[in-house]
């Protein structure tokens, strides 16, 4: 956008006019409509058109102290219509992402009102307290996530604010939805501009009358859009061709004019953002938080008009989705602080056509990827009017949770800021983190953890198991039955045990004939994970294997540490259960007791990575219930075939002989059982000790075979460590796609009846029935054990060409103890 082009925008050319002449489309109502409105096209299959406010501060950058004022005029307008008593008991929602700024600027203006906007970003450990849906937007899921739901329980008047007031059905969708759970007498809609049609006019009354409560509208202009037969064919076929001669003329990113130039400097300007004060509405925002924001506001500006170059006459703050009042109060406050020409907007997730015309309201456009991981997946977002726009510096504020790798990438939201604006500026808002406002009440003292030899065949100092002892509960069944109850939903896997697999004499020589044959080759890999946890986590870190396949590779990672740089490792067992997460008392444990930042969560493999996903989400929740930060959700695995991890020994999908066992490879100890009537909310989760097993026992000689090995692997282990400290390991998530795949191949509704890789084969041959196994063609002795348990249990075993493990077990996907034939073997489907 060039000077001349700004200056014809000023002169009194609509910034609708563009659309206006190509598709017939009208504003009819108040005079201030077109100063308040601009219009742009969107591919979006129920609305062309898009009402662009240039008083909204979202795609249109504007003064600040002008967008805040809007807001607050309309909060004084609906004090004056509740009457100051009545307006005390008010609270405000807004709608996410384009009102959210709007509507904090109403409660601004009504007073002392507390204020939450919906959002679409899910928050663990936050339970929703409603949700609606938005017919027109591209995005429709609406969450309301309130830290105290009491907010939303209250008999006073509930004030619905929305950038546009246009069908009413947003706000019908969600005064219905709030009804039905916290009813009340009175509600207020609050909109920038009512463009209702008249067909439209009359539901929010008879709504009103529906539900027995009062329902008042309150908006700065009103008109209604008027809109010819076939516009929105006539749209997309118009924003097809736009769009389509850009893409032929290779212009970076969709940003319309203004491209390329110098590449701009970005720096970091540090907030100082008062603790405890939350960055916008998403959890709730109190009259004492606004009371703390306004008094370290002037501080906030002083510190960005001190980071600004010298002389900067035209200065951005720009916002990020559903962060717009953080950064528009910000930028209220440097506009007053600074002399000079302010403006604020802020990016988004809504895809607008750009042409660069007066007449048309989205001049330019910067396209990013999406960089705070969020929960609909990674995708395209925007930045409008700011390329070309003749800006000296953009202040770039974002929440802590979307300071990422994707924003800094080349590609990212600072790297296109910095193509076309010669300083960039990031500040950064601390993302608030809910407490539990009913967080049950806790014991003082956990128990400390259980020790060989009262429990596990281990010695005491190998690994302290935070588990409760359930040796002398019986919680066996019989496979079949287990499978049966566990695939008709009737109970979940870790409440029962599977009765342990007694291995014959036959099987006991593959075992021993693959621990000879691999000894070495999982020694390398244990040195090699070792050394990168060292290397990359922590100089002395505390091992937390995940009970029971990674106990014994914890063990074998604590004695290389202890060999290699003679340290003496803290290393415990904890349980994790998929589908119910890490053992929240083990944690809190380990917080007591240690730094959360050392601790590195230890498995033997990964299979298509869903432990490493119910980790990750386990640690979000635990973060939220219990405020404790630091750690870390990345696991350290011997062998990662999934390609789920960067933290490693190995991508080789090998046999890792204790896998061919059960307890008697894993110090006799079961798999852990979280049951609600034997684990109580201060408990530890559990497993048995198997005493009578000690005859067949072969722990220590596992371990000490592989540990026999380290002096010989030295030199290999310090070239393997050192390429893979080189390497590129970011997870590519090869295995979760393969599973995919093989499910829909052999007809599996259920991924988890899928497990890659000869360890997880393993399991499902001892513990589990057994439909079939899929071996990589040419898969030589790795494959010996499996070969033999199918065998033993009538499973077939197909080779299939281009398998990216060596083996794939699939379970019975439609087991019922009548899937067996009389002999317990697999029958097919």
């Amino acid at each position: 956008m060039t000077e001349r082009a700004r200056a014809e925008g000023r002169a009194g050319v609509w910034s609708g006019s563009w659309v206006a002449e190509r598709l017939g489309v009208e504003l009819a109502g108040d005079d201030s409509l077109t100063g308040l409105l601009g219009l742009a096209l969107r591919r979006n299959p129920k609305r062309a058109h898009l009402l662009v406010s240039n008083v909204l501060g979202k795609h249109v950058p504007q003064s600040p102290s002008v967008v805040h004022g809007h807001g607050v005029a309309l909060g004084r307008r609906v004090r004056d219509l509740l009457g100051a008593e009545t307006a005390g008991h008010a609270v405000v929602l807004g709608y996410a992402e384009t009102a959210t700024g709007l509507g904090h600027s109403v409660a601004d203006g009504l007073g002392a009102a507390p204020y939450l906007h919906s959002t679409r970003r899910p928050v663990a450990g936050v339970g929703r307290a409603g949700g609606f849906e938005e017919s027109h937007s591209h995005a429709t899921s609406h969450l309301l996530l309130p830290e105290d739901p009491a907010l939303l329980a209250g008999d006073g008047p509930l004030v619905l604010v929305d950038d546009e007031f246009s069908t009413g059905n947003t706000v019908l969708n969600t005064v219905r939805a709030l009804h039905e759970r916290y009813p009340r007498k009175r509600y207020v809609v609050v909109a920038l501009v009512d463009m209702r049609s008249p067909a439209d006019a009359g539901r929010l009354e008879d709504f009103a009358r529906e539900i027995g409560a009062r329902v008042d509208l309150v908006t700065a202009a009103s008109g209604t859009v008027r809109l010819p037969p076939g516009v929105l064919e006539k749209g997309q076929e118009l924003v097809a061709r736009y769009e389509a001669g850009r893409a032929g003329a290779g212009v970076d990113g969709g940003t319309g004019s203004g491209a390329g130039g110098a590449v701009g400097r970005v720096a970091r300007v540090d907030l100082r953002w008062p603790d405890g004060v939350p960055d916008g509405g998403r959890h709730g925002f109190t009259a004492a938080h606004r009371e703390r924001l306004e008094n370290a506001l002037p501080g906030m500006a002083a510190r960005i008009a001190d980071a600004l170059p010298a002389g900067a006459r035209r200065v951005l703050v720009l916002g990020f989705e559903e962060l717009m009042y953080a950064p528009l109060r910000l930028a209220d406050a440097l506009e007053r602080t600074t002399d000079a020409d302010v403006r604020y907007s802020t990016t988004t997730r809504s895809p607008v056509l750009a042409v660069d015309d007066p007449g048309y309201a989205i001049r330019t456009r910067l396209v990013f990827p999406a960089h705070d991981d969020p929960a609909d997946g990674p995708g395209e977002r925007y930045a409008y009017n700011v390329a070309g726009a003749g800006f000296d510096a953009v202040v770039a504020v974002v929440d802590s949770a979307a300071d990422t790798p994707a924003l800094h990438a080349p590609d990212g939201l600072l790297g296109r800021l910095a193509a076309h604006v010669p300083h960039v500026l990031l500040a950064v808002v601390p993302s608030y983190v809910p407490h539990a406002p009913h967080a049950p009440e806790r014991p003082s003292m956990l128990s400390e953890p259980l020790r060989g030899p009262d429990f596990s065949s281990y010695a005491s100092d190998e690994v302290g198991w935070l588990l409760q002892d359930f040796s002398d509960v019986t919680l066996e069944a019989p496979t079949e039955e287990r499978e049966e109850a566990i695939q008709s939903g009737g109970a979940h896997y870790a409440e029962s045990l599977p009765v342990e697999y007694q291995p014959s004499e036959q099987y006991q020589e593959l075992f021993h004939s693959a621990l000879d044959a691999s000894a070495a080759r999982l020694a390398r890999a244990v040195g090699a994970v070792t050394e990168i946890v060292l290397a990359e986590r922590s100089p002395r870190p505390v091992l937390v294997s995940l009970a029971r396949a990674g106990t014994p590779v914890g063990i074998l990672m604590r004695r290389w540490a202890q060999y290699r740089h003679g340290l003496d490792l803290p290393h415990y067992a904890v349980s994790i259960v998929r589908g119910r997460g890490i053992d929240a008392n083990a944690l809190r444990w380990l917080a007591a007791h240690h730094d959360p930042a050392d601790v590195v969560f230890v498995d033997g493999w990964t299979g298509k990575g869903a432990i490493t996903r119910e980790l990750a989400a386990a640690l979000r929740d635990f973060e939220v219930s219990d405020g404790v930060t630091g750690f870390n959700p990345e696991i350290a695995v011997l062998a990662d075939p999934g390609s789920c991890v960067r933290t490693y020994g190995t991508r080789d999908d090998f046999l890792i002989p204790s896998a061919c066992l059960n307890s008697t490879v894993s110090g006799l100890i079961s798999r852990t059982v979280l049951r609600a009537d034997l684990v109580g909310p201060h408990d530890f989760h559990g497993a048995k000790f198997y005493r009578e097993l000690a005859g067949a026992d072969l722990s220590p000689a596992f371990l000490d075979a592989v540990s026999a090995h380290y002096r010989d692997v030295t030199d290999a282990v310090h070239a393997q460590a050192k390429e893979l400290l080189a390497a590129d390991r970011t997870p590519t998530w090869e295995g979760w796609a393969a599973v995919e795949r093989i499910s829909e191949e052999y007809g599996i509704d259920d991924v988890n009846l899928v497990k890659p890789g000869v360890g997880e084969t393993t399991r499902v041959m001892l513990r589990r029935v057994p439909w079939k196994v899929l071996a990589r063609t040419g898969a030589g002795a790795d494959l010996d054990h499996v070969r033999l348990l199918a065998e033993q249990r009538g499973v077939p075993v197909e080779e299939v060409d281009d398998l990216p493990y060596t083996c794939v077990g699939l379970i019975h996907p439609k087991y019922t103890r009548g899937a067996t034939g009389a002999d317990g073997k697999a029958v097919a489907l």
